[in-house]
């Protein structure tokens, strides 16, 4: 009872930020992202009846306790769902930079959610596996689809109505979304911490909240009609808001450095000359740019020459869950 499955990160684009259900992960707003084509996690998992516990390699070493915490207690839903009580091995290889603001977790749960199932012979629906994978991480079930993907937040107590679907394939339209890396040490302030701090104190969430519905509404009219500028504008301003409510939070939260602002202010003076690239920030310091594929090479090499940019990664729209025999 084996199987290894491979998920890609994604990047939202109208960002997922709080929870109305912390077990569940139940988001208090849907959200829409892109599935990128680099960064991904590679993961087998086999069950046996010889297993005496589970046990989990990341990157090829034994991982560490907050790791195999979360990731056996997302485990024992799987085997609920299942109706087993087999123990697991999972071999797991991320390929993202983790907790550095890129959705390693997104990736990560994705492929476990993927590779589990598969091993105990569950016949699951997308949806199904998407409502799954939600729970190990709420951006996971977004990466169970290529392309633009959209989390509806749902209203059922029980989390049944919340769940990903594919909104465009990833051949549909193709834009470069830039990857610059400033930073690769681990956040001070986890995703899930920083969501909590922000929905329990920051008083500017609840305005927030009552805007994302429209720029959703937005941008999915933005991606209906390949409308780059109009996708840029909404994703732009939508992530500018999301940490806008965190230096709301008390104590305040800032996940941005120097090269942060220094990479915010590059993508404004390209646009005042002409060139079409706009930025969106996840729960990190590091940048994702959004750009056209006949500007991609422009933005790249400009990007490069900034002092505190360590490592501009290329990458366009990318593929779903796939499993390798």
């Amino acid at each position: 009872m084996k199987a290894t499955a491979v998920a890609n990160t994604n990047i939202a684009l109208i960002k997922y930020w709080g929870k109305r259900d912390e077990t569940l992960f139940l988001p208090m707003n849907s959200s829409l992202s892109i599935t990128l084509d680099r960064f991904f996690t590679l993961t087998t998992v086999e069950f046996n009846e010889s297993f005496n516990k589970d046990i989990f390699f990341l990157n090829n070493i034994p991982a560490s306790e907050k790791e195999e915490n979360k990731v056996f207690n997302f485990l024992n839903k799987v085997r609920q769902f299942a109706g087993t009580s087999l123990y697991a091995r999972i071999y797991s290889e991320n390929r993202v930079p983790t907790a550095a603001g890129f959705a390693s977790s997104a990736s990560g749960f994705a492929a476990l959610a993927a590779a589990s199932t598969r091993a105990l012979d569950l016949q699951l629906s997308e949806k199904e596996l998407s409502t799954i994978a939600r729970q190990g991480s709420g951006s996971a079930c977004r990466s169970i689809y290529g392309g633009f993907v959209e989390w509806q937040m749902g209203m059922q107590i029980d989390g049944s109505d919340s769940f990903a679907k594919q909104i465009l394939s990833e051949e549909a339209w193709d834009i470069s979304v830039l990857s610059v890396l400033l930073a690769t040490e681990q956040k001070k302030v986890s995703s899930t911490e920083g969501m909590k701090r922000t929905v329990e104190t920051s008083p500017f969430y609840p305005g927030w909240l009552s805007t994302v519905e429209k720029d959703l509404i937005e941008v999915k009219e933005a991606i209906r009609y390949r409308d780059f500028e109009r996708l840029g504008i909404v994703v732009e301003s939508n992530s500018m808001k999301m940490h806008a409510t965190m230096l709301g939070a008390n104590p305040p939260i800032l996940y941005w450095q120097s090269g942060t602002i220094d990479v915010i202010h590059h993508i404004h003076k390209l646009r005042l000359s002409g060139t079409y690239a706009y930025f969106t920030i996840d729960a990190g310091p590091n940048v994702k740019v959004l750009c056209l594929p006949k500007d991609e090479k422009k933005v790249y090499e400009s990007l490069l020459s900034l002092a505190d940019v360590q490592e501009v990664i290329i990458c366009h729209p990318g593929s779903g869950i796939k499993y390798l025999e």
